[in-house]
């Protein structure tokens, strides 16, 4: 009776497996899919960021500007996101000149992120935030070149934001008096350190993910994995609660213990026998 009903059994779920698949659009399923692989993407990327971890970052900034040629990714919300991953890569970058984002070989990572960053502000719901941070990134463009002593550089991205950003008459006279001065450790430049810079922008980052959460997928694999480890915790306990197997040094042992025959004289008393029985002798 089982032999038979077992054919009607598997004919019934692959039949509901057939019209899951055919009442849904596959291609709409995807698209759903790939937006949460963004979205988890996104906040690794974040995370990263806020971590320092570059070559982590680096990896996941691959995997995002593959994934995002998709055109499933032509939302406002997906646009603003990639431009924000655009954003942190240059800042990340800042302090590595030879990194070039941009076609003019002039225009360094942070005045690549200047750029970005005067089309995310709709995105900034604190007005003094978006304002500092666009102080930092040029008081840090100027700064990161006199580190390397590079001084022309620094007077050349001077001018550059001049001419292609407003920004406080003061700051500008301040960093130009510093670039004539070559002052690499002004005491100005100490409220415009690549760390707060680095803080101001996570400062961001946590505002907007508060605003717009990216952690569908994120939540997902964190209850498996959380429920995995239970698992794998439960069948540890229950190993330790078996009886172990003894093995051949605590065996040795134990025969000591018992009596004066070791593990060696055992084993050439079992030759002897092998070879008794096979017309062998030594």
């Amino acid at each position: 009776m089982n032999e038979v009903m077992e054919p009607e059994n598997n004919n019934t779920a692959a039949s509901d497996a057939h019209t899951v698949d055919e009442s849904v659009s596959f291609s709409k399923v995807t698209t759903v899919a790939s937006q949460w692989m963004l979205d988890f993407m996104f906040v690794s990327l974040c995370r990263h960021f806020k971590e320092g971890k570059l070559d982590e970052f680096n990896e996941v900034l691959s995997i995002v500007d593959a994934i995002s040629q998709s055109p499933s990714f032509n939302g406002k919300l997906h646009e603003e996101k990639k431009l924000i991953c655009a954003f942190i890569a240059r800042v990340i970058h800042g302090k590595q000149l030879e990194v070039l984002f941009e076609e003019d070989n002039s225009v360094m990572p942070l005045m690549s992120a200047a750029n970005i960053w005067s089309n995310l502000e709709h995105t900034v719901a604190d007005g003094s935030l978006f304002e500092k941070t666009a102080e930092l990134l040029i008081a840090q463009s100027v700064a990161v070149c006199l580190e390397k002593g590079q001084r022309t550089s620094a007077s050349s991205a001077l001018k550059w934001f001049k001419n292609h950003h407003q920004f406080p008459q003061k700051l500008g006279a301040k960093l130009s008096k510093i670039v004539a001065q070559g002052d690499t450790y002004h005491p100005y430049l100490m409220n415009f350190t690549f760390n707060r810079l680095l803080e101001t922008v996570q400062s961001y980052l946590d505002a907007y993910l508060e605003k717009n959460p990216s952690d569908y997928l994120l939540k997902a694999a964190t209850e498996m994995v959380q429920s995995s480890q239970y698992t794998e915790d439960r069948e540890d306990v229950k190993s330790e609660d078996s009886p172990v197997p003894k093995t051949t040094n605590e065996l040795t042992t134990n025969s000591h213990k018992n009596g004066p025959c070791s593990w060696t004289n055992t084993s050439r008393m079992a030759l002897n026998v092998t070879a008794r029985g096979g017309g062998l002798k030594f």
